[in-house]
């Protein structure tokens, strides 16, 4: 990122896409609920869940604690396991 840049200059330019995605996952959190059924139990809810807490906080580090929150712990076996 440019440094340069004034904070309503980075929103200028990203405003427009961010509102897209805010849009998207809307909808798709509606398109869960309307459908039958409930996704109470499966462990994906409540990751996107988490996921939605961690935007709405005003830490520094936002993307690094949503990549940490959808990745793997880090096994030195990997290799073998995944069979590479």
């Amino acid at each position: 990122m440019n440094s340069q840049q004034t904070a309503s200059q980075v929103l200028d330019r990203h405003y427009l896409e961010a509102r897209a995605r805010i849009l998207e996952i809307a909808a798709i959190f509606d398109r869960i609920d309307r459908a039958q059924g409930s996704t109470g139990e499966d462990p994906r809810d409540a990751l996107l869940r988490q996921g939605i807490e961690i935007l709405s906080d005003s830490a520094a580090n936002r993307a690094e604690q949503v990549q940490k929150l959808f990745s793997r712990e880090y096994n030195a076996d990997w290799r073998d396991e995944m069979g590479v």
